[in-house]
């Protein structure tokens, strides 16, 4: 079996680290909304690829994460006026309802932020003390990215170039601005936990980090995610993750392509992002399904308002030859 590489930027033959056994990690959900069609797709992708690797014999350990602090889901808690951990409760109640009724299987293990605050702070630990991060006056954590010059491995992309086109938090509490937070300082009125550092919350992309490595050790086979993930999210994982254990982090990156509605990109900010509950409202899940994997995997989908109807309607003939092919042939 041949896997793309995205690191190596090419098809590569499938070797596991463990023979017969298969660790996979796919990043999940952030809960600050509903699920779109594009989690919808990623979800989709992964329960297939879990599910092909276990037909080809393999023992497979699936995990997906939500990711259940963040800035937007504090925006959200402010909004509605509702605690950002039951915000989230919430939204985690809806987005599993509605992958159940997509058909999706669940994953091995399900992995929470909130539930790793230690793990992730034991982290964070390990790489001050190695002199990969550092600790700001103000409380916040940040990975000092010249400490690891195979920064940008993923993206293709330096630190410098990487600053390009990507919104950078810049303040005095950085040593360079290319650098990340691993640990945020609570504000006033924000969900936090106690650390060395203070009360604070994790950064996005060391959660992945350390819920990887608590569920899975320091390597594993296949990473996946959208392809919006790599940078910076991704590239942020390999460098916190192998600057801790000098080991590679994922074997194989694999990453999907991304949804547009009518030739754009699916954004909240245009307003043309569409919930899988109301598509499933009008479409039966194997429609949806069909019209996803109308194009390879790695490959952008277009939406149209043609999409769906002509994925049912190519269905309804599809099981209509299958009912005349066993009258024919009982």
């Amino acid at each position: 079996m041949k896997i793309y590489n995205s690191l190596t930027r090419r098809k590569e033959e499938f070797v596991p680290i463990e023979e017969g056994k298969v660790k996979m990690y796919a990043c999940g959900i952030t809960v600050s909304g509903e699920a779109h069609i594009g989690h919808a797709f990623q979800a989709m992708l992964y329960d297939i690829f879990r599910k092909f690797l276990e037909k080809q014999g393999y023992k497979v350990t699936y995990a997906r994460n939500y990711t259940d602090v963040d800035d937007k889901i504090i925006a959200r808690s402010k909004e509605t006026g509702i605690p950002a951990d039951k915000y989230a409760e919430m939204m985690i109640e809806k987005i599993d309802h509605v992958m159940r009724e997509f058909d999706v299987d669940d994953p091995t293990l399900w992995l929470k932020a909130t539930e790793n605050i230690g793990n992730i702070i034991s982290f964070v630990q390990a790489l001050i003390a190695s002199g990969h991060a550092y600790a700001a006056d103000n409380g916040d954590v940040y990975f000092d990215v010249d400490t690891f010059p195979d920064y940008g491995q993923l993206s293709g992309r330096d630190k410098e170039d990487a600053l390009d086109g990507v919104r950078v938090e810049n303040d005095d509490s950085k040593r360079h601005p290319y650098d990340f937070a691993l640990w945020k300082a609570a504000k006033p009125g924000e969900i936090c936990w106690d650390s060395p550092w203070g009360k604070g919350r994790p950064g996005w992309h060391i959660e992945c980090s350390a819920m990887n490595r608590a569920a899975f050790g320091d390597q594993i086979d296949i990473h996946g995610g959208g392809r919006d993930l790599i940078f910076p999210h991704h590239e942020n994982e390999i460098a916190q993750s192998e600057a801790l254990t000098g080991k590679r982090f994922a074997k194989y990156w694999t990453h999907n392509g991304l949804i547009k509605v009518n030739g754009q990109k699916m954004s909240k900010s245009l307003g043309n992002s569409l919930l899988l509950e109301d598509l499933l409202k009008q479409y039966s899940n194997e429609a949806v399904k069909f019209a996803l994997l109308s194009t390879g995997y790695r490959g952008d989908i277009n939406i149209t308002d043609s999409l769906f109807p002509e994925a049912e309607a190519h269905l309804r003939r599809f099981y209509e030859l299958i009912a005349r092919a066993e009258e024919m042939f009982p």
